[in-house]
């Protein structure tokens, strides 16, 4: 769109600073006070304690006015715990094991004042593991409440976390050592992330996911929200638990496709990052979906598939969320599967669950790379037929060119005005590109329609 002489003219004449005057600023607090020194100065003496902070104040003073330029780091800890039988009462993990401090933990354990512990649990989860639940607090000792919910895409919102946050006002909590625990599958712990990031600005919480997908996915990172105006996860924040507890004795509970749908995610780490991990679900996916991640060996048997699989999706996510928690860089290889999808999960709703989206999302994704030359006939065929033997879609009837190309317009929104198109380079290999041509994604579409449609038909037929 062409420039007016107007607009020009008003660039022209704005006003700019002359030689602004800079003085940094470093934060002491001495006692309980806090006050400003010149960068450059050295701290005086004292005998009392000094405390430094990492945060910084700038001031520029110029012949226009004055400004503040305030840089303070945010720092969170967390953990991810592995663990055998979390809700026997002799397991102290799911009451203590997201203190980090040891002077802390023995406060904890040994304090007067009686244990609290709000639960909001899956109402299905409920139905399976409530009664065990219920034992293991009153075993140790703790006053509790859990709240029992509904907790599906369709009931993700505002309203479910309004709700959490009246029965977590009427119980009462320590807004610091008292964390509030969600149990269940990942809309569950992103809902109750949500309220507990809201609830006092900040009140940690503990995440007990039960699902396959939430296992590798949902429970290791930051993010948490909830769906707004038909739109997936639109409303939200960055702050991670104080702790995730993972027992893969909760999937032995879950449907197949549920197992199916976490085999999603964890085939998004593999195609990316580690051809390892491709290769343990081509080999093992049958029998990982038929023994449902179960194992007879504990947590020590570096041979068992499952166990292996697991870790590795776990640690090559966090590899990459780790260093990038808020999002601040928007290149990130953990999109691959998610620029189609949210479009097509949120249109299809309930018939399609995430790691089902996310799958046909990589699929189309794979004739992409295919097309731009990025991966060979028999690594495009190799990613496919490990699809299939995961028991995953690779097509769907709603995820047409239409739909294709407004997610992708949606991508660029939020995206900066890039693409930033996650694509495999190999098996376990990938980069990021903006320069995918639409003719590219056209071809792609065409070709992933002609085989993968006719090979649904195929094992499926429509009668």
């Amino acid at each position: 769109m062409p420039v007016s002489e107007e607009v020009l003219s008003k660039k022209a004449t704005t006003v700019m600073p002359e030689n602004p005057r800079q003085t940094d600023f470093q934060l002491v607090r001495v006692k309980s006070t806090w006050c400003r020194i010149k960068k450059e100065e050295a701290i005086c003496n004292s005998e009392d304690k000094i405390t430094i902070s990492q945060a910084k104040i700038g001031k520029s003073v110029s012949d226009i006015g004055i400004s503040w330029t305030i840089e303070a780091p945010i720092s969170f800890c967390y953990k991810v715990v592995e663990t055998c039988s979390l809700l026997d009462p002799a397991n102290s993990t799911l009451l203590f094991g997201h203190i980090i401090d040891p002077q802390q933990l023995e406060m904890a354990i040994n304090r007067e004042r009686e244990q609290r512990r709000f639960i909001v649990m899956d109402e299905i989860v409920d139905e399976y593991y409530g009664s065990k639940v219920r034992k293991y607090f009153e075993a140790n000792n703790v006053h509790y409440k859990i709240l029992s919910l509904p907790t599906t895409e369709e009931t993700k919102s505002m309203d479910l976390v309004l709700s959490i946050l009246q029965e977590v006002h009427n119980f009462g909590i320590d807004r610091r050592e008292e964390p509030i625990i969600a149990i269940g599958g990942g809309v569950c712990l992103d809902i109750v992330g949500l309220a507990a990031s809201l609830y006092r600005r900040r009140t940690p919480y503990i995440r007990v996911p039960t699902t396959l997908l939430a296992y590798v996915d949902a429970s290791v990172g930051a993010k948490n929200g909830v769906n707004f105006l038909q739109c997936k996860n639109k409303l939200g924040g960055y702050t991670p638990p104080v702790a995730t507890f993972l027992d893969r004795s909760f999937i032995q509970t879950i449907p197949r496709r549920h197992i199916s749908n976490g085999l999603g995610e964890i085939l998004k780490m593999a195609l990316m990052k580690h051809k390892g991990l491709f290769d343990l679900l081509k080999s093992h996916g049958k029998y990982m979906l038929d023994t449902k991640f179960q194992s007879q060996n504990g947590l020590v048997n570096h041979g068992d598939a499952a166990l292996k699989t697991t870790r590795l999706a776990i640690e090559t996510m966090l590899e990459e969320l780790a260093p990038n928690l808020w999002e601040d860089d928007l290149d990130r290889l953990v999109d691959f599967g998610h620029l189609i999808s949210p479009e097509l999960e949120m249109k299809v709703l309930p018939s399609l669950m995430h790691g089902e989206a996310v799958n046909i999302d990589m699929a189309f994704m794979t004739y992409v790379a295919y097309e731009r030359g990025l991966l060979t006939t028999e690594e495009k065929t190799d990613i496919i037929q490990c699809m299939k033997g995961l028991e995953l879609p690779v097509w769907h009837e709603d995820c047409n060119w239409y739909l294709i190309k407004k997610a992708l317009v949606e991508r660029l929104k939020h995206c900066g005005g890039q693409m930033r198109m996650p694509l495999p380079t190999g098996l376990g290999m990938a980069e990021i590109f903006n320069d995918i041509s639409e003719d590219t994604l056209e071809r792609a579409y065409k070709l992933w329609a002609s085989e993968c449609k006719t090979a649904v038909e195929e094992d499926f037929p429509i009668h």
